[in-house]
């Protein structure tokens, strides 16, 4: 009994290793969820800015490039983050028009660049940006000039609310054109109480600054997934 119990051992050991699961297993996560492959497989972000791949939150929202996209890039998905967009702006009254490009007051960063690049060019200073903390927290903390709009997906968000320091770096998504993402930003800036310009070049953008110091950068772009990109740089006065 004992000399059959051993010679059936390595049969088991050979059945446990084949890869085979067992009846009802839920089998290997990497391989049935690519996105869980990619949350469990990337390494955490520590880079302080806040560069655009974060596939750690792959199982939170969507890579920039890489991840499924739980936006839905179709002209129906297009047409309900437009009109969510504009119904929000209309419950404070009516919706300016948006102007013309006009020349950009400073040097604009590269849409989906470097985050210092874009904290810089409202004036945040290298002291605050070495400050800045990663986490989709801060994106729960945004004054209404710096609101995203209706329906749209964080994929990235820093800040800092240090003495003399209150910056936030918001990356999103939206399924919205750009010109109705541009119109969101340029009228929530003019309502704060900023002065909005709409600029044009390597992407559309929107800056806009107030007398006490108070700045807002708005950048856009195409994402590999179809949807509009969106970095939004603020800086408080």
């Amino acid at each position: 009994m004992r000399r059959t119990a051993i010679l059936l051992l390595p049969v088991l050991l050979a059945a446990a290793c084949s890869g085979a699961p067992d009846e009802g297993a839920q089998g290997d996560p990497f391989v049935s969820d690519p996105l869980v492959a990619a949350a469990l497989h990337d390494p955490l972000m520590s880079d302080p800015d806040l560069s655009a791949r974060n596939e750690a939150n792959a199982v939170l929202g969507f890579a920039a490039d890489t991840a499924l996209p739980l936006l839905p890039a179709t002209p129906e998905a297009a047409q309900a983050a437009r009109e969510a967009g504009r119904l929000d702006l209309l419950s404070e009254g009516a919706i300016p028009s948006l102007p013309s490009p006009v020349a950009a007051p400073f040097a604009l960063p590269a849409p989906g660049g470097r985050a210092q690049d874009g904290l810089a060019a409202i004036g945040a200073s290298r002291a605050c940006n070495a400050g800045l903390e990663e986490g989709f927290g801060w994106a729960a903390k945004l004054p209404q000039v710096a609101a995203i709009m209706p329906q749209g997906m964080v994929v990235q968000a820093g800040g800092s609310d240090a003495a003399g320091c209150g910056l936030r770096v918001i990356r999103y998504h939206t399924a919205a054109p750009g010109e109705d993402v541009l119109q969101y930003h340029y009228v929530r800036a003019g309502r704060a109480g900023l002065e909005p310009q709409r600029h044009s070049g390597e992407g559309e953008s929107i800056t806009a600054s107030g007398p006490s110091g108070e700045a807002l950068l708005v950048t856009l772009r195409k994402a590999a997934n179809g949807l509009t990109a969106v970095d939004l740089y603020y800086r408080a006065s």
